[in-house]
């Protein structure tokens, strides 16, 4: 184990997720990792009681470090990169407000960083075969992104937008400096990461997934978004 490693910082990025936020956020607090722990919120201008609910959760659990930063919607993206920038975490991990990926597969998603074998590891929900998908059209967009992620830099990776990547604070120049705002935020990092020549290491996860109706907010215009990101970020410097 990396001595060096003393602090995993999770940051949460929640827009209008009343209904989930306080759940994600027990679970979280609940995980038992050999590391301190920094939970982050960016609550993303929520018009519901997101805020609210996280402010009081904070009041529950004085003893804990956790952070909530409000800010004007800006998407998933802007969020994300406001909660990097005031990480003091030596890994990172990305954790989505709802109740789709598990917090209990933390461990196994920071082993390879403490283990030294990478800086960069994501979460992959195909590596697991007794994972759902709540549509059809969401795994094939997935597959599509992840193809043309292949076929772009040479890797080979099952599962790119996962919620689950998780980083060595080494790369947050890459995270916090990123242009996407919204969900391109993600194609971005990945292609930067991939051109800058690490290696991404996947581990299976389990996946829980919700339906639009239950709040799933990504549709596949994001999807056509993410591959125009991964043509963009193979060729233009940075």
């Amino acid at each position: 184990m990396d001595l060096d490693i003393k602090k995993v910082s999770i940051i949460i990025p929640a827009y209008n997720e009343e209904k989930t936020i306080e759940k994600i956020l027990e679970k979280v607090l609940n995980v038992k990792l050999p590391l301190e722990k920094e939970i982050i919120i960016v609550n993303d201008g929520s018009t519901d009681k997101t805020g609210e609910i996280v402010e009081k959760f904070i009041k529950k659990h004085p003893n804990e470090n956790i952070k909530l930063i409000n800010k004007k919607n800006g998407g998933k993206g802007s969020a994300l990169k406001l909660g990097i920038k005031h990480s003091t975490g030596d890994i990172i991990i990305i954790q989505d407000a709802d109740l789709e990926y598990d917090p209990n597969d933390y461990p196994k998603l920071i082993e390879p960083i403490l283990k030294g074998k990478a800086k960069v590891v994501y979460g992959s929900r195909l590596r697991k075969m007794k994972n759902r998908f709540s549509h059809l059209s969401f795994l094939i967009g997935g597959l599509t992104i992840t193809l043309f992620t292949n076929l772009l830099y040479l890797t080979f990776l099952t599962d790119e937008p996962t919620c689950y990547k998780v980083f060595h604070k080494e790369l947050k120049d890459i995270l916090i400096n990123a242009e996407g705002d919204k969900f391109d935020w993600e194609p971005e990092v990945t292609a930067k990461i991939l051109r800058r020549g690490y290696k991404i290491y996947e581990v299976p996860i389990s996946y829980y997934p919700r339906t639009l109706k239950e709040g799933k907010k990504i549709r596949w215009k994001d999807g056509v978004d993410a591959i125009l990101t991964l043509l963009k970020w193979r060729f233009k410097k940075f």
